[in-house]
């Protein structure tokens, strides 16, 4: 290590070998060659979309299905990446299953490694110890090369997220994984340089002697540090100390980084240092733009935004420990399934949280429902309790109006609209993220474009959808859950009535599952979880059964606020049936697979949500009891029907799939349970149907968002 003086970038190991400035180079020359192919199958993906509404605005049939040749041909490529990268390998261990991470992600992990390593060894002998400075040589320039990736994976503005249409939360994996690939390259770098000084006793000289190899073991460290702090468990403890620890820790890994390379490999370290001031420049310029009247004239000529700070928000506590925020006439827009940070100072401090949009553009109003865990959101629901009190008995109060700041939207996804059948699938407040996916196909729905009506820019969203019919399931563990979305899910049915009296031919179906299942419904603590945990506005067609009522730990489900539930069972009635079980009326849901929802049959439950789990009881799926669908039906549309137990994802995917006319899409958000069920019904159904194979299937994309990452 003490020998990468100011000239060692034009140092070769031998005849024939590049010179050490030039390995960084052919790093980048395979990783651009990544981007610019991701970036490529990116542009292709958008001119399928507009290629679909253009035909479907002209009335064409089957728009969302390949004709071509070469769009067939893209088509079968398409399916076998994707039935490849989505599968994973489960390893049964004394009971439990160990998941191993999608081919996808380990094959792309993998292939960096292999490079790294090619690159690190190539022509190089490992085993020879005249060539152990050689490889420390190496590998140092091979290590300076990964920390511009690193940091452009790191940042919200993200480039490589603009170019490839992927999102920086979906880039956030192969981030932390970038930098475990660092710590592997710069542990080879300093065990080699170990190695050649080993025979001479002289590694503690040279650190305790030599200021070059002692900055380079400190920067080593920290690195071993970040990796540390950035898994799972340390960084979900408290994320807020994790985000200023990581930041702190990688400025400092920088800086000895900085003294220890020489002056030509400084390139690859104020590379990283403008990327993460650029990402802070464009995020100090979005939140000004998103929250200063000055940037937003119409709406202040309108009154619609008064004063110098154009966000102000309403807090209503809601049942179930949760908050309703609320900020009407928004300065920005959004599309459905983004999320924005949100900040309110004079309530949790020097605090942003991610919250995923529970309405649409639409409506006039950017809504969150948020759930109360530790720490913001927490405050944020004791804020709500004190200045508006419970909802029922506080409805005629002025609202208190709390100035708050919004920095985004963020997130993106391949539009719904362009496929011919959608299912979306949501396990407990996953429904957040899937329901302003449906209404805004419905809305799509109600404003098709005349086929004489003028193309479109290239620049300007298309409107009008291919798609012919959505599925949506929603697994929930408590029937209170329900009353947040039982408008939206009722004024769905009357939307798709008037669609059909005009002879469109469109179709939504819904099913709600009622389950004990904590793996399809219980919500984990994650950095994301609170990302696509806000409850939200919901549309679309329903059928459910029986629903559970427990003490859920981490949503704190009040027995007292079930009387604003969708069943309208009072507070004391459900404390008795509490005793007895977890049923509306105190049976039991189940955890029972519905493998046929047109014939539904008395299955066994298990009992084993409440404080006093009954072993086992019988119960017909199909319906509520009389009383609860009595007082029910002023809140839910007679045609929804509640399902007791938990879904088979398989069949309901395998049922839409049949029936689609082009290409669907699946879109899963909830517990990792659920979303790894989902991911394994696709793989099997892609390769049981041989999608694109020749046997006619259509294909099939799919769209993960996990609370358990």
């Amino acid at each position: 290590m003490d020998g990468m003086a100011m000239s060692m970038g034009s140092k070769s190991a031998g005849h024939g070998i590049p010179r050490l400035s030039s390995f960084p180079k052919m790093y980048w020359a395979v990783v651009g060659t990544a981007i610019g192919i991701a970036a490529m199958v990116n542009l292709f993906n958008f001119m399928i979309y507009r290629q679909r509404l253009s035909a479907a605005k002209n009335r064409q049939p089957k728009p969302a299905k390949p004709k071509s040749r070469l769009s067939r041909v893209y088509a079968t490529i398409t399916a076998i990446t994707r039935e490849a990268s989505n599968a994973s390998m489960r390893i049964p261990i004394k009971g439990y299953t160990l998941a191993l991470p999608t081919v996808g992600r380990m094959s792309l992990v993998a292939a960096n490694v292999v490079v790294l390593l090619v690159l690190s060894f190539y022509r190089l002998d490992p085993n020879d110890r005249w060539q152990r400075e050689n490889i420390g040589y190496r590998t140092g320039f091979v290590n300076m090369a990964q920390l511009p990736l690193i940091f452009l994976l790191a940042g919200k503005n993200n480039l490589i997220g603009f170019v490839t249409g992927i999102s920086y939360e979906r880039l956030n994996w192969l981030h932390r994984w970038c930098a475990r690939c660092l710590l592997l390259t710069t542990t080879i770098h300093m065990g080699y340089w170990f190695a050649d000084w080993a025979p001479y006793d002289y590694i503690t000289i040279q650190i305790r002697t030599d200021s070059l190899v002692k900055k380079g073991v400190i920067a080593w460290a920290v690195l071993l540090w970040i990796v540390i702090s950035s898994m799972t468990p340390i960084r979900g403890w408290c994320y807020e100390l994790f985000v200023f620890q990581h930041l702190v820790s990688f400025a400092v890994f920088i800086g000895f980084v900085y003294v220890h390379t020489p002056a030509e490999a400084h390139i690859y370290v104020w590379v990283p240092v403008a990327l993460f001031f650029f990402d802070r420049v464009v995020r100090a310029l979005r939140v000004m733009y998103a929250n200063l009247s000055v940037f937003h004239p119409k709406q202040r000529r309108a009154g619609q935004i008064s004063g110098l700070w154009a966000c102000k928000a309403t807090f209503t506590p809601l049942p179930h420990n949760t908050t309703r925020i609320t900020i009407q006439n928004p300065p920005i827009s959004w599309r459905p399934g983004q999320h924005v940070f949100l900040s309110c100072h004079s309530i949790v401090p020097l605090q942003s949280h991610p919250f995923t949009v529970a309405s649409i553009p639409e409506d006039g109003k950017m809504e969150f429902l948020v759930k109360a865990e530790k720490g913001g959101t927490r405050r944020f629901f004791k804020h709500a309790e004190k200045h508006h009190g419970l909802p029922v008995s506080n409805t005629s109060r002025k609202p208190f109006m709390k100035t708050v700041a919004i920095e985004g939207p963020y997130g993106s996804m391949r539009p719904l609209e362009q496929f011919d059948s959608v299912v979306l699938l949501a396990g407990s407040t996953g429904a957040t993220f899937t329901v302003p996916l449906l209404r805004d196909i419905i809305r799509r729905w109600r404003n098709v474009p005349h086929p004489s009506e003028k193309s479109l820019s290239a620049w300007r969203t298309p409107i009008g959808a291919v798609t012919r019919h959505v599925r949506f399931v929603w697994v929930v563990k408590s029937r209170g859950q329900l009353g947040w979305f039982a408008g939206q899910l009722s004024s769905v049915f009357d939307d798709i009535s008037k669609l059909q009296a005009e002879t469109r031919e469109v179709q939504v179906d819904m099913t709600i599952y009622v389950t004990c299942d904590n793996s399809f419904t219980e919500e984990h603590k994650s950095l994301l979880s609170s990302m696509t945990a806000p409850p939200l506005q919901q549309r679309g067609t329903v059928e459910m059964s029986s629903s559970t009522s427990t003490l859920d730990e981490k949503s704190g489900l009040k027995r007292l606020q079930d009387k604003f539930e969708v069943s309208g069972v009072d507070s004391e009635s459900q404390l008795k049936a509490e005793k007895v079980g977890c049923g509306p009326d105190g049976s039991c849901c189940c955890t029972a697979t519905v493998e046929n929802e047109d014939s539904i049959e008395p299955i066994s439950c298990n009992c084993n949500c409440g404080p006093s789990s009954v072993q086992s009881a019988t119960r017909p799926q199909s319906t509520l009891s009389s009383s609860t669908q009595a007082t029910a039906k002023p809140l839910l549309h007679p045609s929804i029907t509640v399902i007791s137990g938990r879904p088979q994802c398989r069949n309901i995917i395998r049922k839409t799939l049949e029936q689609a006319l082009g290409e669907s899409a699946v879109v899963v958000c909830g517990p990792h349970g659920l979303v790894s069920d989902v991911k394994q019904s696709v793989v099997a159904l892609s390769d049981e149907r041989a999608i694109h194979k020749g046997t006619g299937a259509q294909g099939m994309y799919l769209h993960t968002e996990s609370f358990g990452y």
